[in-house]
């Protein structure tokens, strides 16, 4: 398995899906992809099924991807989000990230894109006091 980001980032960005999950009852997840043929949003849009997001209650889960051979990354939310939330709902954290991917600062991008989608979540699906954490919070590798 390849390893992306060391122990400190990988605490940072698991810190980041914490809080966000606070705030919202949605569910955030962070996957690394490398070796991958497709694009990163196909692979994403394969990667969200196999990790079972789309069985949250609410539909809610949101993907972030780095295909990082590729230099590629993709945001993909659940057809919960994608039903209330504007058409260029994802843009303001694919800019936040692409900023920070520029000068090589991948983790504190993904911190900064999940606290922005945490913020803005809450909007939508709001933290409930029953809430349960229906997805792991560990960064996920492809093998």
């Amino acid at each position: 398995m390849v390893r992306f980001f060391n122990r400190e980032e990988e605490a940072t960005i698991v810190a980041a899906i914490q809080a966000a999950e606070l705030a919202t009852s949605g569910e955030v997840r962070v996957h690394v992809e490398v070796g991958a043929r497709r694009p990163a949003l196909e692979v994403a849009t394969r990667v969200f099924r196999e990790l079972g997001m789309e069985k949250t209650q609410d539909r809610n889960g949101v993907l972030i991807l780095l295909a990082v051979d590729r230099r590629e990354f993709a945001i993909v939310g659940d057809e919960g989000i994608n039903k209330v939330v504007p058409e260029d709902f994802w843009a303001t954290e694919r800019d936040l990230m692409q900023q920070h991917f520029k000068q090589g600062e991948f983790a504190t991008g993904i911190e900064k894109a999940i606290e922005q989608i945490g913020t803005k979540l809450k909007q939508y699906f709001p933290y409930q006091t029953d809430d349960v954490n229906e997805l792991p919070d560990a960064i996920s590798y492809n093998k």
